[in-house]
């Protein structure tokens, strides 16, 4: 363009829409209770956050989310902190990664709901993906636990996941340096895919390259201020010294602050879009049966894909209420026949009764003529007797007279 336009003022009306729209990002602690998740997090924003005590004797992993608005020079930035309340301190702690599976997976369900439909508003939907996953490990000086292997790989196709040594200022600086080299030799035997500071970009590659060598970060989190010379820094005291969280010498406090939050949350925020919400929703459309290409290997739109899984679900519907009528007549019909044979059965025992009726009421007959027969003949008989004991009655009043005259 030989004159001036105007098209070089795009970036700046870019950068002034994200400013009054805001920003938001959501980090995901994981690690286990009292390792210094919240503190850390405190001192990362340079806020003191609500936070309360959590107990070791929770029977299941709860996820506990809470939003702040932070603001700093006019930007304003809304912040979600996702904390993992009990995990690693139950006794089987075989599935203690699956509540948080599940939750990453909510967020990304939340977010495609909200896509598909027809009115959307993504323009003031707040986003509650998880943009970055701090995962902190114990300062064992070992190696890595079997819970924490267990839940990045699972965890890492569906987050951007940053390993942390917690509480670095437990152990030496040798033991620390070796400790890094064996979590990071684990991580990559086990197949764990942690985020990679992007090096594309010719302005950060150098930086990003030397902090990738860092991995995992070695942190040491307080908003406690202590007088060292004639300026208070942020810092942990100890009876044999002082640990400052913003010396480089001490830990790498201020390398994971840069990394975060200076220079990678976009790049962050778009990963988590790019590549595992992309991966989520292509997995999610795929098992409902939406595919780009017909069995041809031809282009499909979506309504020849909706009318073609609107057919199959009218034929399955139909398949599916035939089979019902059928079952619902051969149901019918065993009801009608268990009904004429308990019909039978039961025609079967009146008939039986009816005869045993009729023959006991000829044995009742058959009985009471027999006793009225002998009530007959026990009648002559008592009138035979009372004749013959009157006849004998006279007969022997006579002879007394008889005697009585002589």
């Amino acid at each position: 363009m030989s004159d001036h336009v105007g098209v070089e003022s795009l970036p700046d009306q870019l950068v002034n829409k994200s400013i009054q729209q805001g920003f938001c990002f959501n980090i995901l602690c994981v690690g286990e209770t009292g390792i210094g998740k919240s503190t850390l997090m405190n001192t990362l924003f340079n806020t003191n956050f609500e936070d309360r005590e959590f107990s070791h004797f929770y029977s299941h992993v709860n996820l506990e989310a809470r939003t702040y608005e932070l603001e700093e020079n006019n930007v304003r930035l809304k912040l979600t902190i996702v904390s993992t309340v009990g995990f690693g301190d139950q006794i089987n702690k075989e599935e203690s990664y699956q509540p948080i599976v599940d939750y990453i997976d909510a967020q990304f369900e939340a977010y495609l709901q909200e896509e598909l439909k027809i009115k959307r508003c993504l323009f003031n939907y707040h986003d509650s993906r998880v943009h970055v996953c701090l995962y902190f490990i114990a300062p064992t000086g070992h190696s890595l636990k079997t819970l924490d292997l267990l839940t990045m790989k699972n965890l890492d196709s569906k987050v951007n996941i940053i390993p942390l040594i917690a509480k670095a200022d437990t152990i030496s600086k040798n033991e620390l340096q070796k400790f890094k080299v064996k979590v990071m030799s684990e991580l990559v035997s086990s197949g764990v895919q942690i985020y990679q500071f992007p090096t594309d970009d010719e302005t950060i590659a150098r930086i990003n390259s030397s902090m990738n060598a860092h991995l995992p970060f070695a942190v040491v989190g307080s908003m406690d201020e202590v007088k060292v010379g004639n300026k208070v820094v942020k810092a942990r005291q100890y009876p044999w010294g002082i640990v400052e969280v913003e010396n480089e010498s001490h830990c790498d406090f201020v390398k994971l602050r840069e990394m975060l939050i200076c220079t990678n949350m976009e790049d962050l925020r778009e990963q988590t879009h790019t590549r595992h919400y992309e991966l989520y929703r292509r997995c999610k459309l795929e098992e409902l049966g939406f595919r780009d290409v017909g069995p041809e290997n031809k282009p499909v739109s979506l309504q020849e894909i909706y009318e073609t899984k609107r057919q199959e679900f009218y034929t399955e519907r139909q398949t599916k209420e035939e089979e019902m009528k059928q079952m619902f007549v051969q149901r019918v019909k065993e009801k009608e026949a268990m009904l004429k044979e308990a019909e039978r059965e039961l025609q079967a025992k009146y008939e039986h009764l009816k005869r045993v009726h009729q023959e006991e009421r000829l044995k009742l007959d058959e009985k009471r003529k027999s006793l009225e027969d002998e009530i007959a003949c026990f009648s002559k008989k008592r009138a035979a007797s009372e004749i013959f004991q009157n006849q004998a009655f006279v007969t022997g009043g006579s002879k007394k007279d008889k005697d009585r005259k002589k």
